[in-house]
């Protein structure tokens, strides 16, 4: 199995599967019977293990079904697990792993029956490779860890070793390389006792992968040093090709290209010589790469141009999207950038598709790889640098949506549709079927294994296709490349300027640099970009957010300025051209934890707010929503301190009693304040306000005892916003969430906030109310209610958030108590 790490170029680590993939049985559990059929089903077995080691997978599926029918019949319980286990085999390596899986777990209840441990201990092990196939690295580890201790109880070896090395690589793809370490270390020295040197050469790669990838090159260079002359000594090529790349790849990594072409160069005869398409394809990249490293470039593209054709050909759609951005690096390098944007563009869509069916788990490790990051940056960059700021616009709006449809897919977000969730459901399945397939291509491709990917990408991006023409609603999961710019730009209301920042930092020989994107309905996009430092600019942030979040920090507004420095003071002329009614604010990643009402012009000594009225938008969506019917009354339904639970928010309860009087709705409290209230009388409403906690942070929230994503309500019951599409709030105006928590960590990029509203308006309802963080029960209570005061006196949404926060926006008023409050949506 291939494994893609941080670089520039790719590295190859190997899984291994049990050895035996049909266990042989003790001489005394062969038939014992005489009979034909009996010999029969032994001489089938011995077939199906030579057609499979021929890769005649057809052919052995015929002969071990043939063989299942007989061991069935004459009631060889081994027999029948033996070839139940087969089928299992070849299913998982023709791509079809829940066929696979389906095998396995017909075998594995009939070894524990018959008591053959060794044969349970395969099948356990082999369940858990298509788990790891498949993008379940949880469900993987279960199944090893079940395999290893029998594998230690019979006293099976070779087995042991190849089930701890099967856990380290989980470890190692799920971004814990130091246990992927512990585990490979206990491997070796049981494939060095038992002779098991193929075994031994696999664990000592897998090693220096793992020192190669947390940057101890010359611990790596060790291993691999070791790992090599077995390969060699043994006569097997593939095992030795893999240790040849893995070596250039360190050279390369410490700045020594040349010995990496050496190295390189090495291992791409033998590549060839062993039909392994996708690993010469891999070196041929690695080889491009390094000759684009030392300047020159006609080289680099020879050897790309060489490696993109079999990466097609065979279906590694990763490391196609991996060489297409190595050629647009290179085009762009040349000054040829027409050429550099066409490969940029390509590359960037394959990247959405991948990463639109990857799984939780394995989200993180894609997303690390240096490629996946670079290349969408890169693409914004030179197309601004060409001056084409709406082409640059369209590519980043549509990152940025593509980040909450897949924040949508990451919590199992529903769709209210069920027939659009079938679609949904299928797509989902079909690509697991694909990732399973791409995890063969890592073994060496076949002729038939190449054409099945072909064929189901094309049946899967066909049902993308007719889901999103059949139901607009899930369109934007399945948005791989920009929509039109015409369509995106009509639905930005009139009078509304959108400001859109973008941060265009880690590209090598380019300076980090922040683009601010300005949009609007009838106008052309404009763009400004100037240099930043990423380290100063990222550390702000962090610090006046955590000011932010204490009542009595007096040391925030230095932060409050440098920041309308940055965003707001190279675009306030153009700004005020517009003479804008409003302003929406789209932020991406840690930005989206920083109200921007509270950027201070030390110029005019004035907030943002006192300036403009300011709204959040998750993104521009390319589908026209219908306008609703113009609400008759504004009737709230107020939902306030739901007891009994472990919290107690008496302000809140007051706040939704004010709120439903001032506006004749509804306030339901303390017991009141149930889940099926919620559900069942949302609907009801055009305005529904839940002043009781939410939380929408990484982790949960430990304080208040609850998970990630989730509403409280009465009696500690809690809905979980995954499910916001089934509540039916096509006639809602507002969401009001005034006691939500966020925070904002290391690694945390704000969508839990963003998601929050997206998740929100795809159920139906123009805006959503959202706190940045625990604001003062008082503070809080004072600004709803004005809020609302200010709705009932005709004032849009933005405009009645405002007046209700300018009301505390002082200078002798910490931001801390007026600021977390944002409207995300729709403004009016």
């Amino acid at each position: 199995m291939k494994r893609i790490i941080v670089t520039c170029l790719i590295g190859i680590t190997t899984l291994t599967t049990t050895a035996l993939i049909l266990p042989l049985l003790p001489q005394s559990s062969y038939a014992q019977s005489s009979n034909s059929q009996a010999e029969k089903l032994e001489q089938l077995i011995k077939t199906a293990q030579q057609q499979i080691g021929q890769y005649q997978y057809q052919e052995s599926i015929e002969t071990l079904q043939e063989a299942l029918a007989i061991a069935r019949k004459i009631k060889d319980r081994k027999y029948e697990a033996v070839a139940n286990l087969g089928l299992g085999y070849v299913y998982d390596q023709t791509g079809q792993p829940q066929k696979a899986l389906e095998f396995y777990e017909k075998a594995l209840p009939i070894w524990q029956e018959v008591g053959y441990r060794f044969g349970e201990a395969t099948t356990l092990n082999n369940i858990g490779g298509v788990y790891s196939d498949i993008g379940q690295p949880q469900k993987a580890l279960e199944f090893y860890e079940k395999a290893l201790p029998i594998s230690q109880e019979v006293g099976a070896r070779s087995q042991e070793a190849t089930t701890l090395n099967n856990i380290g690589l989980v470890y190692d793809n799920i971004g814990q390389p130091q246990k992927a370490l512990e585990y490979y270390e206990k491997a070796l020295p049981i494939s060095q006792e038992v002779g098991a040197r193929s075994q031994e050469a696999t664990t000592l790669n897998n090693i220096g992968l793992v020192y190669s990838s947390i940057g101890q090159p010359q611990k790596a260079l060790e291993y691999y040093e070791k790992a090599l002359p077995i390969s060699q000594e043994m006569g097997a090529h593939s095992q030795e090709a893999t240790t040849l790349n893995n070596i250039g790849l360190v050279y390369s990594n410490i700045g020594q290209p040349q010995k990496a072409l050496e190295f390189f160069e090495k291992a791409l005869p033998i590549w060839q010589e062993v039909g392994y398409r996708s690993q010469e394809a891999t070196t041929l990249n690695n080889i491009g790469n390094v000759y684009s490293s030392i300047g020159q470039p006609q080289k680099a593209l020879e050897y790309l141009q060489k490696a993109l054709p079999i990466m097609q050909e065979v279906g590694a759609r990763s490391l196609e999207s991996t060489t297409l951005s190595s050629i647009g690096k290179v085009y762009r390098d040349s000054n040829q950038p027409e050429k550099a944007i066409d490969h940029l563009e390509k590359s960037v869509k394959i990247t959405l598709e991948i990463r639109g069916g990857l799984k939780k788990e394995n989200r993180k490790t894609f997303l690390n790889f240096q490629y996946n990051k670079w290349t969408p940056i890169a693409l914004i960059d030179l197309l601004i640098d060409q001056n084409q700021p709406e082409a640059a616009w369209k590519w980043y709006n549509l990152a940025t949506t593509f980040d909450l449809a897949d924040y949508t897919r990451l919590i199992k977000a529903k769709v209210k549709n069920p027939e659009a969730q079938k679609l949904i459901n299928q797509w989902e399945e079909n690509y697991q079927k694909l990732q399973a397939l791409y995890s063969k291509i890592e073994d060496g491709t076949t002729t038939q294994l190449s054409q099945q990917i072909k064929q189901l990408q094309a049946e899967n991006n066909q049902l993308a296709e007719n889901a999103s023409q059949k139901y607009p609603e899930v369109a934007e999961l399945f948005e791989f490349e920009p929509k039109d710019i015409d369509k995106l730009k009509a639905n930005i209301p009139p009078g509304t300027v959108v400001i859109q920042p973008a941060l265009l930092t880690g590209l090598k020989s380019v300076p980090d640099s922040i683009a601010i994107f300005l949009v609007t309905r009838d106008q052309a996009t404009l763009v400004k970009k100037l240099p930043i430092d990423a380290k100063e600019f990222d550390s702000i942030l962090t610090e006046y957010r955590s000011q932010l979040e204490k009542p009595n920090a007096d040391n925030y507004a230095t932060n409050q300025e440098k920041l309308y420095d940055y965003l707001i003071r190279p675009i306030e002329t153009e700004i005020a051209a517009y003479s804008p009614k409003r302003l929406a604010i789209i932020p991406t990643g840690k930005l989206r934890y920083i109200p921007f009402e509270t950027l201070y012009d030390n110029q005019t000594e004035q907030y943002l707010i006192a300036k403009y009225p300011i709204h959040y938008l998750t993104r521009i969506s390319a589908t026209r929503q219908e306008p609703k019917e113009p609400t008759k009354s504004l009737k709230v339904l107020a939902f306030g301190n739901p007891q009994p639970t472990e919290i107690n928010l008496r302000g809140a309860e007051d706040e939704a009693k004010i709120i439903a009087e001032n506006l004749s709705g509804k306030s339901l409290t303390r017991e009141k304040a149930t889940l099926s209230s919620f559900e069942n009388e949302s609907p009801g409403f055009p305005l529904v306000h839940l002043a009781t906690h939410g939380c929408f942070q990484k982790g949960g929230c430990r304080e208040q005892g609850l998970e990630e994503n989730t509403i409280l309500f009465a009696n500690n019951k809690t809905f979980n916003i995954a499910n916001a599409a089934r509540l039916g709030l096509e006639n809602t105006d507002l969401i009001a969430l005034s006691a939500c928590q966020t925070a904002m960590k290391a690694d945390s990029n704000g969508e839990e906030i963003a998601g929050v509203a997206y998740l929100f308006e795809r159920a139906g309802a123009d805006a959503v109310i959202a706190s940045l963080w625990n604001a003062e029960d008082g503070t809080t209570k004072d600004i709803m209610v004005k809020f609302y005061d200010n709705l009932k006196q005709g004032m849009t949404k933005v405009e009645a958030l405002r007046q209700a926060k300018l009301s505390y926006a002082r200078s002798d008023v910490s931001p801390f108590y007026w600021s977390p409050f944002i409207l995300i949506g729709d403004g009016e």
